[in-house]
């Protein structure tokens, strides 16, 4: 013959001289859970607190219950005996839920095949090709936006206008920070495709590391799967790599630019070299004096220029 097994059964009863808030509060305690939770048990009717105990370990949860103040008691759990004849197909029964029991979360959770794109968030992933695309639209959107704003600015200037060159630097320093908030959001989802965190962006800040970690972002390829961050972001689409080609042009124009521009300056500084040796030639030149010694143009001239002779014997 197998053990009873025992359930603790409440009904909301308590012992003498006990507050129910008192009561409930030690509930509270005793399971770890909110006063709210609790007042649930309050309801008038028998609710079994715990079951399929020994009797044993019954008198224990008693005893821990009676300390709360409440008048709770021991019960026998009806015993089940089977009968391999009435056995039919289980039925799925929900249990209820209980207050105290654990919660669960869904393991396993199939997540989609690709993240949905959020330009202006800080959750989500891009790839490289992505990260250089929006970063070309925004430098596209601002310039024009920039260009407006000098021209305004240059006006003011001439028409010596305070009140005006005070509120262009307020839209400028707005514009600077707008652009600025944007770019670090996509940073951040860069960082998020690789599998970093993006307080990494915080690098940027850092002397000599500022300088490369930008390029480390958008050379470092992004994670196949799914990471921590999220999907993998969709296929790039053709307005996304026409948009990185646009950078290989301006870089291109760039260079070009830039050789160009040094060319210009060293033969301005040849000329100029050759030009100042050609000037400081031509003074040290007309500061030398020379001294010419007239020379006499008849006898009486010079001898009107000759010193008088002198008596030997006078002296």
């Amino acid at each position: 013959m197998s053990e009873n097994r025992y359930k603790i059964v409440f009904d909301s009863t308590l012992l003498p001289g006990v507050d129910i808030n008192t009561a409930k509060l030690n509930l509270a305690a005793l399971f770890k859970s909110d006063v709210s939770a609790i007042e649930r048990l309050f309801n008038g009717r028998p609710v079994a607190l715990k079951r399929d105990l020994s009797q044993a370990d019954a008198q224990t949860y008693l005893q821990a219950l009676k300390n709360t103040g409440i008048d709770a008691r021991i019960e026998i759990e009806p015993t089940i005996e089977l009968d391999l004849a009435d056995v039919h197909d289980p039925v799925a029964v929900a249990e209820p839920q209980s207050p105290y029991s654990p919660p669960q979360a869904r393991v396993g959770e199939k997540l989609p095949e690709f993240a949905v794109l959020k330009p202006f968030g800080v959750e989500g992933r891009i790839g490289r090709l992505r990260f250089l695309a929006w970063t070309m639209v925004l430098s596209l959107v601002t310039l024009p936006i920039v260009g407006v704003f000098a021209l305004i600015g240059l006006g003011l200037v001439s028409g010596n206008s305070t009140n005006g060159l005070i509120i262009g630097g307020i839209f400028a320093f707005l514009l600077f920070m707008a652009f600025l908030v944007v770019s670090v959001l996509f940073s951040i989802q860069r960082l998020h495709d690789i599998g970093w965190s993006g307080w990494l962006w915080l690098l940027n800040l850092v002397p000599f590391v500022g300088s490369f970690f930008p390029l480390v972002i958008m050379v470092i390829p992004g994670n196949a799967g799914a990471n921590r961050y999220g999907p993998p972001p969709p296929p790039n689409s053709k307005a996304i790599k026409v948009l990185c080609a646009l950078w290989i042009v301006f870089i291109g124009l760039f260079a070009v630019g830039a050789m160009v521009g040094g060319i210009s300056t060293i033969q301005q500084g040849y000329e100029d070299s050759l030009e100042s040796s050609y000037q400081s030639s031509s003074m040290t030149t007309d500061e030398i004096d020379v001294e010419v010694q007239p020379q006499a143009n008849s006898p009486a001239e010079a001898a009107e220029q000759a010193p008088p002779p002198v008596d030997s014997a006078k002296e």
